[in-house]
């Protein structure tokens, strides 16, 4: 009879402790929407990866409180993915979900309204649904709301913020129209400096009319010299952009020079024209012309980042017949290996010297960079056929 009431106990404690926690729905993400909008309520998604500490913790003691699990039931549709398998893919890569736990909260019409990180205790997490709990993030789709004409201020930073990785577009728009409806006579604060730099992006937006403005207010929180290389960064952006000939699918070098260097001098616009060339010549497969780019750009390799040079050497072995040219790259592969080994740089090192006619170098680093990369877990098929081409 005890073993049958001691039984009874644990059933009921059970049954009790699943009730109190959060109810997290077993459905598709598509269902999952369909009901908060049908409930009128918001969705929120643990996004979650099974490997991770964190998680573990909020699931094991945070979403086990009865206080937590009463708000989140009563005013939430729950929901939890492992961000790598099934579903949970698509719904990172479509909310820029990076880090893990992150906390999702999304309307009727699969908007983001709110997101959020990492391990919480139960009285943030409870005071952060309710933040998001508000009458004001219930009033349905964010886009038709913005189209309605909405300025609240509020409104519009939440949709940059949310959307500045996700759908820049509409972030861009929603911070021209903050501004736009911020008067002059209210001073700019530095989270306002902050999403106006991010924002804007070429001379001809409407945010750049702000940017020129309100220098004053701006140049308090950040050095004038800096804000003199941002005007003209952008102002750059616009020559690049009348420099090229798409349809001949090249960058006229004469124009460029001609009208940037009386804006920036001479040096920082043949750095910015070199930048421009090495990026449009990659992306149109020009090589011949990516080839010279690459080594006028790069001609003091110490002055930059080993992995810059390291993508400029793979390039080179893939495309580049010149020897000359060929043992550059063979320095720019060298400075990356120095600075640490990988299957990858070792890779590349091995490839160019073996096309540069090193043959003894190129069968060692091929050797280690297939050891490196089974190590690692990774393919190192690359470095055995270039094995077997040596031999």
């Amino acid at each position: 009879m005890k073993k049958i009431i001691l039984g009874l106990f644990l059933f009921t404690s059970i049954i009790t402790f699943a009730q109190e926690a959060i109810q997290f729905q077993d459905i598709p993400f598509k269902d999952l929407i369909a009901k908060a909008k049908k409930e009128n309520k918001i969705v929120f998604i643990d996004a979650y990866a099974s490997w991770c500490g964190p998680c573990k913790m909020m699931e094991r003691n945070i979403f086990t409180k009865k206080t937590v699990g009463d708000y989140y039931n009563s005013n939430f549709v729950n929901a939890r993915f492992d961000m790598e398998k099934g579903e949970g893919r698509e719904i990172a890569a479509k909310y820029g979900v990076r880090s893990y736990p992150t906390y999702l909260f999304l309307n009727g019409d699969g908007e983001l309204v709110s997101q959020n990180f990492g391990y919480m205790d139960e009285s943030p997490f409870i005071a952060m649904a309710q933040d998001v709990n508000s009458p004001n993030n219930k009033k349905g789709s964010l886009k038709e709301r913005f189209a309605k004409g909405e300025k609240d201020p509020e409104f519009l930073i939440n949709i940059m913020k949310l959307n500045s990785t996700s759908d820049f577009d509409f972030a861009k728009k929603a911070s021209e129209r903050y501004f736009e409806n911020k008067k002059n006579t209210e001073e700019l604060s530095k989270d306002d400096v902050g999403l106006l730099l991010y924002f804007v992006k070429s001379s001809e937006d409407p945010n750049y009319k702000v940017f020129t403005s309100r220098k004053a207010e701006i140049i308090k929180f950040l050095p004038e010299e800096t804000y003199k290389e941002f005007n003209n960064q952008m102002l750059l952006g616009k020559i690049v952009e009348q420099s090229i000939d798409d349809k001949n699918k090249r960058i006229n070098d004469e124009y460029f020079m001609k009208t940037a260097e009386p804006l920036v001098g001479k040096y920082d616009a043949q750095v910015k024209l070199n930048q421009t060339k090495l990026t449009y010549y990659e992306q149109n497969a020009n090589f011949p012309e990516y080839e010279k780019a690459a080594l006028d750009y790069y001609k003091n390799s110490d002055a930059f980042e080993p992995n810059e040079l390291l993508k400029a050497a793979w390039i080179f072995s893939d495309h580049v017949k010149n020897q000359a040219s060929l043992k550059k790259a063979v320095e720019w592969a060298e400075k990356s290996v120095m600075r640490g080994d990988t299957s990858e740089n070792t890779y590349i090192l091995a490839k160019l010297y073996s096309l540069t006619g090193n043959k003894d170098q190129a069968k060692s680093y091929a050797e280690i960079s297939k050891n490196l990369a089974k190590q690692a877990g990774k393919d190192s098929n690359l470095a055995e056929e270039l094995l077997k081409q040596i031999k």
